[in-house]
């Protein structure tokens, strides 16, 4: 699965430094290794929307596409 992002997730993740640790995630669910990052479908299941780990403090949310693509809209302190 193809993972693309928004560009204010980008910039997100350069002001906290989340890059490098980004990259990896997003390499594991490319690589259909979906089981290290804890990708998840969110309650409720209907809307089609899925987190997954960057780190332990750090989760990234999107949504699936048509062409099935995951796209990141919005990285959030799990805080």
């Amino acid at each position: 699965m193809k993972v693309r992002e928004k560009p204010k997730v980008i910039k997100y993740l350069k002001s906290r430094q989340l890059v490098k640790p980004y990259l990896k995630a997003k390499g594991y669910i490319e690589g259909g290794l979906y089981e290290l990052v804890d990708l998840r479908k969110r309650q409720p299941k209907s809307q089609n929307k899925f987190y997954f780990r960057i780190t332990q403090k750090y989760r990234a949310f999107g949504y699936i596409n048509k062409n099935n693509e995951l796209i990141v809209t919005e990285i959030s302190d799990h805080q």
